[in-house]
């Protein structure tokens, strides 16, 4: 009897079952294991074209970084692929003058603005999650933000108007510890300084702009910066030697550089950390040149964001009126003469620049820590030497 009492109960339990599985709503959240199924993507597959292919070009590459290492001081890297695979990465000079150490493929260069693009796919991220919008103000976010009508895309444009915070670490910080982002944000607050324009009237690259957008992206996740930079664009691209530091409140990692300058024409110099340098989202991401090869590949390849996303980030901007700015979300766009996408940074001894050539399908990568300061004329240069010697 109690053997068929069960048996009716599991009868009547399946249909049961059946009904609320089928008849759950768009709205209801998934199960944990079809959530993972939905979000599993593809590794980031790092190619490289045969040796036999490249021989010529890496030849003519690596006498170019022997010339300008003993010309012009360059300590750095040099990545170069084309249609989607490394043709060329080497480094030339010294991680470290007083040790002689030489750099290495897993020395890891500060970023300076270049660091700007991964703020904003951290933001198109919580737009595709329905988190945040472009059209929101900062004030939806921080209440005492005293600029108002500043929205998302105003900050990710540059066409924001805020005033420099460098500015106002240097004049208004009243502490021997340097400000984070929150930090700053309360200093802004209460400082007084006044903007350069209303939002959407012009185009003023910001520091500011980003640091606040990192700012939201903390809001809103409810975790670092770094932390979220980490599990939702370093970790799913596989870029596992790159990280978000803030001066003063991280440690050191093994193989991280610091930037030099060059002293009395022959003595490298290290050039120490400043107040401005706990902030983070407009610079102070780290990391190496085949990481960064791995960030473009996973961002073009839509390993992290939708098409119509990435068509943002590479759009031109524009203001009020109409008027077209050179820049994107985290990318500067030029369309005269021939396309380029691309990012340029300069901070504390390092220079670096990640540029697209869509039309010939080339990426090239700059990571330098001397101070170096040609990165166009070396893309050019770069550039000229692929197109002439590598026919793939």
């Amino acid at each position: 009897m109690k053997k068929y009492i069960k048996f009716i109960a599991l009868a009547l339990c399946i249909p049961l079952l059946s009904y609320l599985l089928s008849s759950r709503t768009e709205n209801e959240p998934e199960t944990i294991s079809e959530t993972i199924i939905k979000e599993e993507r593809s590794p980031i597959l790092v190619e490289h074209f045969p040796e036999n292919q490249t021989q010529k070009v890496s030849h003519k590459l690596d006498s170019l970084l022997k010339r300008i290492n003993k010309r012009h001081d360059f300590h750095g890297a040099l990545l170069v692929a084309k249609n989607g695979k490394i043709l060329y990465n080497n480094q030339v000079g010294y991680a470290d003058f007083r040790k002689k150490e030489p750099l290495k493929e897993t020395s890891l260069f500060q970023l300076a603005s270049v660091s700007k693009q991964f703020t904003a796919a951290a933001i198109m991220l919580l737009v595709e999650r329905n988190q945040i919008q472009l059209t929101d103000t900062v004030n939806n976010y921080f209440p005492d933000f005293p600029y108002e009508n500043v929205t998302i895309k105003n900050l990710l444009n540059h066409t924001a108007g805020l005033p420099k915070y460098f500015w106002l670490a240097e004049h208004k910080w009243n502490q021997d510890k340097a400000p984070t982002n929150s930090e700053m944000m309360d200093l802004l607050a209460v400082s007084n300084v006044q903007r350069f324009f209303k939002p959407g009237r012009n185009f003023d690259y910001s520091n500011t702009g980003y640091f606040v957008l990192a700012s939201i992206v903390e809001k809103v996740s409810g975790i670092s910066f770094s932390d979220f930079v980490k599990e939702n664009i370093f970790d799913p691209l596989e870029m596992k030697d790159s990280f978000v530091y803030s001066y003063e409140n991280d440690t050191i990692k093994s193989n991280q550089l610091v930037g030099y300058r060059l002293y009395r024409g022959w003595r490298h110099q290290k050039i120490n950390s400043t107040v401005n340098d706990a902030i983070v989202g407009d610079k102070n991401v780290y990391t190496t040149s085949e990481d960064l090869f791995k960030w473009i590949v996973g961002l073009n390849n839509g390993n992290l964001l939708s098409k119509e996303s990435l068509n943002l980030m590479y759009s031109k901007g524009e203001t009020i009126s109409g008027k077209k700015i050179p820049y994107g979300f985290g990318f500067r766009i030029k369309t005269k003469g021939e396309n380029t996408i691309y990012h340029h940074g300069k901070w504390n001894g390092f220079s670096t620049g990640l540029t697209q050539y869509p039309v010939d399908d080339l990426v090239v990568i700059i990571l330098e820590h001397t101070s170096y300061n040609a990165i166009t004329t070396l893309n050019k240069k770069v550039k000229k030497i692929v197109s002439e010697n590598f026919n793939v």
